[in-house]
């Protein structure tokens, strides 16, 4: 086995060769574990999450487009507002016209309220999406109403932007995590991280009407923000937000049906995603699978959440972070994935055994701190 020294070399000098990057020798060494610093993880995940090409001779120009075109959304959906878009004659914010541009403006706030309440719950045991960001958006300071002022204190009616049926919202457990709801004010001129998540998720919201805003889109979009918003380049670091924007955007073309109720049967849906999962387990581990069984608890009850948002709320960020390193290889977005849930059920195999009813049930939505590189492992050797 190469030592630390020796795969930092070889992750850097695959990263940096002169031409076309080796897409199947990234992917494995990315599984077993992207080396801490130099901005590895952040440029290793852009490439697995189809964002830059193979080919770096093209990264800039595809860097200076996608970060134009970013800017451009920026100018027409947070920028303007439906005085800028509309003549004032024709349109003003009394006006029941349901193809209003005040009307839309009025339901996007309803949409933004719930952003708003979600972003603010990113990673509460962990001070960086409550802080400044480095480099704040160039409209921050313009005097344009910031996209929390516009529910600030607001008395809207927030519209059903939770999953129906099958859901985080629905089949959460008791919180890990300490939420925090209220950020001190920062300077003038400066905006947090959070702020930057949610105009992240407002513009994807608008460009996808067909699916909008769903929560747990922000726990999708959290420890990809995190990551390019740390990187230690510099260069890197101060287009996070673009970056982050596409791929995420990216991603969610991949896991979409996640979050779709009416593709919930679909092959790609969250549903028999969930039923093959029940008969990989019964293949896999029969006991265990019986004991689920004989219990009444349902993949539902626990698996949804572990699928639909990647595993990120089962484990603290840096273990997650270590997980989408592997997580991230896998072009299905779910054979892997499910790979890792049987990983996790076999690893507390003993204690779901011998344990009954409530304190299984406690134990699955609320998973030990195991290392993820013995869950890795468990998961390749289920693979092979």
């Amino acid at each position: 086995m190469a030592s630390y020294q020796e795969r930092v070399k070889q992750f850097d000098d695959l990263l940096n060769c002169a031409s076309k990057i080796d897409l199947k020798s990234l992917k494995d060494k990315s599984y077993r574990g992207i080396p801490e610093g130099n901005g590895r993880r952040s440029l290793t995940w852009r490439i697995l999450l189809g964002y830059l090409p193979l080919d770096r001779d093209s990264w800039p120009s595809v860097l200076q487009q996608k970060r134009a075109l970013y800017k451009q959304f920026v100018e027409e959906i947070i920028v303007q507002t439906p005085e800028t878009n509309s003549p004032v004659i024709e349109d003003h914010p009394l006006n029941p016209n349901p193809n209003s541009n005040w009307q839309h403006f009025f339901k996007d706030n309803e949409v933004l309220l719930q952003i708003d309440k979600d972003v603010r719950r990113l990673y509460p045991d962990i001070s960086f999406f409550s802080q400044a960001c480095e480099y704040p958006n160039p409209i921050v300071g313009t005097g344009i109403d910031r996209l929390h002022q516009r529910v600030n204190q607001s008395h809207l009616e927030v519209q059903a932007t939770s999953r129906k049926g099958f859901g985080p919202s629905l089949l959460q457990s008791a919180p890990k995590k300490k939420e925090i709801e209220d950020y001190a004010p920062l300077t003038k001129g400066d905006e947090a991280h959070w702020e930057v998540v949610e105009r992240i998720l407002f513009i994807y919201a608008k460009l996808n009407p067909g699916q909008g805003y769903v929560q747990g889109m922000n726990e999708i979009i959290g420890p990809i923000y995190y990551v390019f918003a740390t990187d230690s380049n510099t260069q890197w670091r101060e287009h996070a937000e673009a970056d982050c924007f596409f791929c995420f955007t990216n991603l969610m073309s991949d896991i979409r049906d996640f979050f779709i109720k009416t593709l919930d049967d679909s092959p790609t849906g969250i549903r028999m995603l969930m039923v093959k999962l029940d008969k990989m387990l019964e293949s896999k581990d029969y006991t265990v699978h019986n004991i689920l069984l004989s219990q009444g608890i349902k993949m539902p009850y626990f698996a949804f959440r572990w699928l639909s948002l990647m595993l990120s709320q089962e484990f603290s960020l840096p273990d997650v972070l270590s997980l989408w390193d592997a997580l991230l290889t896998d072009d299905t977005r779910c054979e892997l994935l499910m790979d890792v849930c049987i990983a996790m059920l076999k690893l507390v195999r003993n204690d779901l055994i011998h344990n009954d009813f409530a304190t299984n049930m406690k134990l699955l939505q609320n998973y030990p701190g195991i290392d993820v590189r013995l869950i890795l492992e468990e998961a390749k050797a289920i693979r092979s």
